[in-house]
């Protein structure tokens, strides 16, 4: 029998609350929910959902460990959320769950970007690239790590649950940038310890970059996006870039930009090729932007660099 899906899109967590019959948040643009051992056994581990659902909510959320089995999808990713796992979502991403049941332990953070406005992780949080990785991407931490996580998870809820007063936001913010700069700290680990996989993932972006060009896709379709490249990957672009820049230290659009002006030092010592044929061949639709990255890259303009060739 074919399971139904139904979907929700939620513009703020009193409506996502009141839907899965969850206490009204403290505060509007900001909730944080806890299943301990005792709750989870009698309100979730016996009764997973039996529904696929795909939920869509306007605001940021953190789950620690809240889903010991079942399947969640975002786009065409799967992930079983294993133990120990530490999931960021951004407004406005797509997740799918299918026959989902609720770990013990678990901890849910959710709050809306208005709840930002006036503190300095209104633009902080836009360099945590975490909350815009899919799921199969989540941060697997270590049982000292999820420990410190918890810590300051328990912090955040104390502050929740205590009357609120004007201090109150203030220390909540605070605890939340600390809980990200640890994830920050815990991903940059993940990707140490995941070297061969980031190596091989390399190792496909430049096959990948190398069959586009002897295709001759760059004249044709011009320089392929860094989410072009992800989509090709089966990754989100934010994850293969800082996979990229762990690995080799350079940006997925330097390393594009790289190999370009590689091709370009072959391609401008060719016979009766001029430097705008180079630049369309290459995929650059303005010639003068082709010449600006290649002074960049290489220190002289692209006319110089025939001209010290020739010398030579």
């Amino acid at each position: 029998m074919r399971m139904e899906k139904t979907s929700y899109t939620f513009k703020n967590i009193s409506a996502f609350n009141k839907q899965f019959g969850l206490p009204e948040p403290e505060n509007p643009l900001f909730n944080i929910l806890r299943s301990t051992p005792k709750e989870t056994k009698s309100n979730c581990d016996e009764q997973p959902m039996n529904n696929a659902m795909e939920i869509t909510c306007d605001y940021y959320s953190i789950s620690l460990k809240n889903i010991i089995s079942g399947e969640v999808v975002y786009g065409r990713t799967k992930y079983d959320c294993s133990k120990g796992s530490l999931l960021f979502t951004a407004p406005n991403q797509a997740l799918s769950f299918k026959e989902v049941v609720v770990s013990s332990d678990s901890y849910h953070i959710a709050f809306h970007k208005d709840f930002l406005n006036g503190s300095k992780l209104f633009e902080e949080i836009k360099k945590y690239s975490f909350f815009n990785y899919y799921v199969n991407e989540a941060l697997h931490l270590s049982p000292k790590e999820e420990e410190l996580i918890k810590t300051i998870f328990n912090s955040i809820e104390t502050e929740y649950q205590n009357n609120q007063d004007e201090f109150s936001k203030k220390i909540i913010l605070s605890h939340l940038e600390t809980l990200m700069q640890y994830a920050d700290r815990f991903y940059k680990r993940q990707f140490l310890n995941r070297k061969e996989i980031n190596k091989a993932l390399f190792t496909r972006f430049k096959s990948i970059l190398n069959t586009y060009y002897e295709e001759d896709k760059l004249m044709e379709l011009g320089i392929p996006s860094v989410e072009w490249f992800a989509n090709r990957l089966g990754v989100s672009h934010r994850y293969m870039s800082d996979t990229i820049k762990a690995e080799t230290g350079k940006t997925a659009i330097d390393q594009i930009n790289l190999y370009l002006i590689e091709q370009a030092k072959n391609l401008l010592l060719a016979p009766n090729v001029s430097i705008s044929e180079t630049a369309y061949k290459l995929g650059f639709e303005y010639p003068q932007y082709f010449s600006r990255i290649f002074k960049k890259k290489v220190g002289i303009t692209p006319k110089q660099y025939i001209e010290n060739a020739q010398m030579n």
